[in-house]
């Protein structure tokens, strides 16, 4: 026993670094971008742009129809076949950015929706255009409202970059899975792996519970 908890104890700082040098930065890019592409897609939505509403929705369907881990293989063995080759952790970025995106873009869809359509008519009546209404007006009032939704996707996506593993990304859960195979401790080395991300989502739940105080008093203030 005392064998497994020294190796449990060697085995957490690179854990631990490996998920602050890789998965956290993976994480944080794809999501920075998945929020461009989804605000986007939302707007396009919202605005019921011709033909780009159909391609947003076909893109929406494509996306949220295909496993997550499918996306991966295509894009990193797949691709190859017709020459186009992609570093492992860019092409886990660009699966992970679109895939998220396709999932964020409907939710600030809704939240833009359950704005009051006359707050885009205010926008119009003081002289702005679509765009500086959506930007001062409407999507302020909207990312406050998918706040937790889009909070919860953050923290699913951390648990999700596990999947990079399988296109050869040297991620927290590949490095688990080496010491695992060194040691032959795959209970223990795996629960360790769980452990350290149940510590990087816990601190993205108390940072959202902290950031919803926040947004809370900016809109009991609004509504005052």
């Amino acid at each position: 026993m005392s064998k497994v908890w020294e190796i449990i104890l060697e085995s957490f700082w690179p854990l631990f670094t490996k998920g602050l040098l890789v998965t956290i930065p993976l994480t944080a890019i794809s999501f920075a971008i998945a929020l461009v592409i989804a605000v986007i897609v939302a707007l396009i939505q919202y605005a019921k742009v011709p033909v780009l509403t159909q391609i947003a929705r076909f893109y929406i369907w494509l996306i949220r129809g295909t496993p997550l881990l499918v996306q991966l293989f295509i894009v990193f063995y797949g691709l190859p076949g017709l020459g186009i080759r992609v570093n492992a952790f860019w092409a886990a970025v660009f699966v992970f950015s679109v895939c998220e995106g396709a999932y964020c873009a409907e939710t600030i869809r809704g939240a833009l929706e359950a704005v009051p359509y006359g707050q885009t008519e205010a926008g119009y009546c003081v002289g702005m255009n679509f765009a500086q209404t959506m930007w001062h007006i409407v999507l302020p009032q909207a990312f406050r409202n998918a706040f937790p939704a889009l909070m919860n996707s953050l923290i699913s996506m951390v648990k999700d970059t596990s999947l990079a593993a399988n296109i050869t990304v040297n991620e927290m859960f590949m490095t688990g899975q080496r010491i695992a195979g060194r040691t032959y401790q795959f209970l223990a080395i795996y629960i360790e792996v769980a452990f350290i991300y149940l510590m990087f989502c816990t601190v993205l739940s108390l940072v959202q519970k902290k950031l919803e105080g926040v947004l809370s008093r900016y809109e009991r203030k609004d509504a005052a």
